[in-house]
């Protein structure tokens, strides 16, 4: 089921990602569910892989990365 809003996102999400990068799961989350027709755990994986196009894990946090082009 596609994501209304980030306090709609399961709890461990919320509980690790920064807000932005909640918005870019749920975003990746909703067109891949769209797109896959429905398939919740593919859709998961790509809202994870979105994220770590912008993010990175450095410890216990989630942070921009920093190899990006600005």
């Amino acid at each position: 089921m596609p994501y209304a809003s980030i306090d709609d996102l399961p709890s461990s999400v919320q509980a690790h990602l920064p807000s932005h990068a909640q918005e870019i799961y749920r975003s990746a989350f909703n067109h891949a569910w769209t797109e896959y027709g429905g398939e919740e755990a593919t859709a998961h994986r790509v809202a994870w892989a979105a994220v770590k196009r912008r993010y990175r894990k450095d410890g216990d946090e989630w942070v921009p990365r920093s190899d990006l082009p600005d």
